[in-house]
């Protein structure tokens, strides 16, 4: 049946992701805590594949991991028009958001992006670097490396990291065959994503409690005095960076 070999080919890709990513989820960790501890920040960028809704404001989750997005909004209704030979690549614009943000140089800048080859997510990679940041690169090297890059550096995310996280998903994502269909079935990314992810923060709550600090946890609404006690973890978090 399918579902068994779903199953099968699952079990598989975090077997090897156990086998082939614990030290770089070590270091991911590690780095994450030592900033944590010496007051700097965690900044999570994601180009939409789960890791944001599953690591961010979660039951179980810490208060340390915060969202990175920015965005241009335009306002020009004129009439349409033959625009293909203008550069719109919007080179530039990460180093600029960054800037604007609460990042500080020392912080830490996750960013996930599976291909790895976008103007965006390499212009905010090289911008973190240049802005004295940290980057841990959530992406799939294999995947990454079989395609071109789209910005002018000719880069791509895995070539701009401190730390990469390798979540293991073969070129164009799908991991399985099916007799009579074209197109491969089953994305791997969002599940090895927020394995490594969940590992790396498992190693930085053990590295901060090492060192006496204890990390705010958000606990789930769902129970009677969740929102309350969130809310006071938050004001924790504010004044502490933990």
């Amino acid at each position: 049946m399918l579902i068994d070999k779903y199953f099968s080919t699952v079990d598989d890709l975090f077997s090897r992701l156990k086998a082939t990513q614990k030290e770089n989820c070590e270091a991911a960790g590690s780095l994450m805590a030592e900033t944590v501890a010496r007051g700097g920040a965690v900044h999570v960028y994601d180009t939409g594949h789960i890791v944001n809704r599953e690591l961010i404001h979660r039951g179980g989750g810490v208060h340390f991991l915060k969202q990175f997005t920015f965005s241009l909004s335009v306002d020009n209704p004129v009439r349409s028009r033959d625009r293909s030979a203008i550069d719109s690549s919007l080179e530039g614009l990460a180093a600029y958001a960054l800037r604007a943000s609460n990042a500080l140089p020392g912080d830490v800048l996750i960013i996930g992006s599976v291909s790895g080859k976008t103007v965006n997510v390499i212009d905010l990679a090289l911008a973190a670097k240049e802005f004295g940041l940290s980057v841990i690169a959530l992406t799939s090297v294999t995947y990454s490396a079989s395609v071109k890059s789209l910005h002018s550096s000719g880069k791509r995310l895995f070539e701009c990291a401190d730390v990469i996280l390798d979540n293991l998903a073969p070129a164009a994502e799908a991991m399985m065959e099916i007799e009579g269909l074209e197109t491969r079935f089953a994305a791997a990314s969002g599940l090895s994503a927020t394995f490594l992810m969940w590992s790396s923060v498992a190693v930085a709550i053990e590295t901060l409690m090492q060192r006496g600090i204890s990390p705010a946890l958000f606990k789930s609404i769902n129970f009677e005095d969740g929102a309350e006690y969130n809310a006071k973890m938050h004001q924790r978090y504010l004044q502490t960076g933990w």
